[in-house]
């Protein structure tokens, strides 16, 4: 027997919230790829340290996809686990071909800022809901990609 949740936050907006929880999972879990695809298949004079930086970025993007998923089934929904439904919720491009070093840290600049984006949009619906736990999360998450997008932004002056 299913029980009611009674958490202060309507169904309705559970379930609005939840559906854009599972765009910035969506959106996290493709960046986790993307960088990790690049940590793989990086090259040329700066493949240590890109190389060591992508797996620092994709290690916490990984953990990050466990708290959002989490988050959302906090609320009461089912998150979304599968390739099709990521590639239906995300708004990040995957990265096709043959990349150098400044094109992988370019395009990975535009995931991250891809990412807090999509936690932005989300972030009046939730104020309006009172759901400070997600109103934190969303927070935090903004936090870590718009310093990963400052970080690899640098590195292309």
């Amino acid at each position: 027997m299913k029980s009611k949740i009674d958490i202060g936050i309507s169904e309705k907006d559970r379930e609005v919230i939840a559906q854009g929880l599972s765009r910035l999972l969506a959106d996290t879990y493709t960046l986790y790829l993307k960088t990790h695809n690049f940590h793989w298949n990086v090259t040329g004079p700066m493949f240590q340290t890109l190389h060591v930086m992508f797996e620092g970025q994709y290690t916490e993007l990984s953990q990050a996809v466990d708290l959002i998923a989490e988050r959302i089934r906090a609320l009461g929904v089912k998150a979304p686990g599968s390739y099709q439904e990521f590639i239906k919720l995300t708004s990040i491009k995957e990265s096709v071909g043959d990349f150098n070093a400044n094109q992988m840290i370019s395009d990975l600049v535009h995931g991250q800022e891809s990412v807090i984006k999509t936690a932005r949009e989300l972030f009046p619906r939730v104020d309006e809901s009172h759901d400070e736990p997600t109103a934190d999360l969303l927070t935090q998450r903004m936090q870590i990609h718009e310093k990963t997008a400052w970080m690899l932004r640098s590195m292309l002056e």
